[in-house]
């Protein structure tokens, strides 16, 4: 665990991520991070909810119509 403090950022407040979280997620200046609430409280992330749940529901689309797919590619 790491503990971060919160800063003043113009005439916002931010939080300052450490070089070695920013490398692990991939992240560099002007990316965008996604905030979800959970039961274990806030995560931060770089993937769009949105998008993996979409993409969740591609692949299972891709999976059922595997066969269809294989056939048409031929």
């Amino acid at each position: 665990m790491t503990a971060l403090k919160l800063t003043r950022i113009g005439n916002s407040v931010g939080v300052i991520l450490p070089r070695e979280v920013l490398a692990r997620l991939k992240l560099e200046k002007g990316d965008t991070l996604f905030m979800t609430e959970t039961i274990h409280g806030v995560t931060l992330t770089p993937y769009d909810p949105d998008v993996e749940e979409q993409l969740k529901l591609g692949r299972e689309f891709m999976r059922e119509y595997r066969e269809t797919f294989h056939q048409l590619a031929k």
